[in-house]
């Protein structure tokens, strides 16, 4: 039972009333239908609900850079004292290379979390008009680009080594090279200054042996689909669909060569004709060749690369592909079977249609980014989606602590075949996957509260002038 708040000139009133007697009973109508507007009574939302200001959402963005810029640093240092070498030629000397590191951070600059993180960077920027976001990508793209040569023998000596170098010069899967090689053409794309001279670091080299390890190199299953040969032999896990397929897109534009393009369109199809369940408009995590039976477990963050992989598509893909109807309508099926499992909270849930899984972090940003984008491009209904899409930003942002740590998101996730696998994988503040979508989603947000109006319209947000 919740009680009224009373201020302190009632309660001395309220003193000097005889015994068994309420001066707010005696004052106050009775409440009911026809005293009170109860339709009007403000709901106990878990999350802030209603539009956000564009003021709040830039100072979401603004302190999750400023964490991620304190706690990524470019910069190499002798392992063993832990002093910058700030002389890169000095690296040409085998011993100085020998003890020659990263400095250690918070995560790691050439994972494919923070090849998403990049390109949320780069976009951060262009919806805000900060130069600092796009300035965190080029500074860390170059300094990876500028200092990958000196570490080529080290790394062809030991394939192994615990080193970012490790992932651009001798990639083992498309986790090391998709989201990385998406981010350095976006990078080049921009025109971004990349160096203290404001001229260009030329990344197409890199990019160039990215692209060369998806196409070529990458396990494949008979008819061309990208694949993997763990767990199990054969193995389609959704997630190499934003690991592949976004890279040879932007490859597509960066060109103009279309056989990109139509190898982007095969990977979306080949993918959706056997992991996409048309009914509930969700994706299954895993498929194994040569299995007659899938148990389909829905897992948020595979579906969140997977939605993010046809709003990349779209993005560069040119309008008279003949491919380009199909990815169209494959989204808005996705964003329908997404819509229909959103939480009152605004959350997706760790598994998508069992709402007893955990609320998660970074399938919930990746969601809103791709709904906002969605909606700004036109692709689907945006006084429908629009409401949800807000919501679902309201959530995440309250995810991010004051020292811009994203909480709530779910480690790294192979694939399996039963539930206890996805309900209870850990979630930890530094699992990398969340900051590069709350980037994204911050600043597309951003760019939906540019281009539409919104009100509370009856107790419930709605787009504002709707007639």
């Amino acid at each position: 039972m919740s009680y009224p708040v009373l201020s302190k000139l009632t309660f001395g009133l309220l003193l000097t009333v005889p015994f068994g007697t309420s001066l707010l009973a005696q004052n106050a109508p009775k409440a009911n239908d026809t005293t009170t507007p109860l339709h009007a009574l403000q709901p106990d939302y878990p999350v802030p609900y209603g539009s956000p200001k564009p003021a709040d959402v830039t100072s979401v963005l603004n302190r999750v850079y400023t964490y991620l810029d304190a706690t990524t640093p470019a910069q190499i240092v002798n392992k063993k004292t832990n002093k910058p070498i700030t002389d890169v030629k000095q690296l040409s000397d085998a011993t100085v290379l020998s003890n020659a590191i990263v400095k250690p951070g918070d995560y790691r600059l050439a994972s494919y979390e923070w090849g998403v993180t990049y390109a949320g960077m780069l976009l951060a920027s262009e919806a805000t008009g900060d130069p600092r976001y796009a300035k965190y990508t080029s500074e860390r793209l170059d300094f990876l680009t500028r200092l990958s040569p000196y570490f080529a023998a080290q790394v062809k000596a030991d394939p192994t080594a615990n080193t970012p170098f490790r992932q651009m010069l001798a990639p083992h899967a498309l986790d090391d090279a998709g989201a990385m090689c998406a981010a350095m053409i976006k990078a080049t794309r921009t025109g971004i200054p990349r160096n203290a001279d404001g001229t260009a670091t030329n990344f197409r080299p890199q990019i160039d042996a990215y692209i060369a390890y998806i196409m070529n190199k990458e396990f494949r299953l008979a008819d061309g689909t990208l694949a993997r040969n763990r767990p199990l032999p054969r193995t389609l896990w959704l997630d190499d669909l934003f690991m592949g397929v976004p890279a040879i897109a932007q490859m597509g534009k960066l060109t103009g060569d279309s056989k990109y393009y139509d190898e982007a369109v095969k990977q979306v199809m080949q993918f959706s004709k056997r992991m996409f369940n048309p009914q509930l408009g969700l994706y299954m995590h895993g498929w194994v060749e040569g299995m007659n039976v899938h148990p389909e477990f829905h897992w948020a963050r595979a579906n969140g690369w997977a939605i993010m992989t046809k709003v990349e598509l779209l993005d560069v893909l040119p309008e008279n592909h003949p491919g380009r109807a199909a990815v169209l309508a494959l989204l808005q099926a996705h964003v329908r079977g997404l819509a229909a499992h959103q939480s009152g909270s605004g959350f997706w849930h760790q598994l998508i249609d069992r709402p007893d899984s955990y609320l998660e972090t970074s399938a919930t940003a990746i969601y809103t980014y791709c709904l906002a984008r969605a909606i700004n491009r036109g692709w689907i209904d945006a006084q429908a989606y629009s409401p949800m899409t807000l919501l679902a930003w309201n959530a995440v942002s309250t995810k991010v602590t004051a020292g811009g740590q994203v909480e709530g998101t779910c480690v790294g996730t192979g694939m399996a075949f039963d539930p206890a696998f996805y309900y209870h994988r850990p979630i930890n503040v530094y699992a990398a996957h969340s900051y590069g979508p709350v980037l994204l989603a911050g600043a597309e947000v951003l760019n939906l509260l540019k281009n539409k109006a919104f009100e509370i319209n009856d107790s419930a947000v709605m787009m504002k002038g709707v007639k």
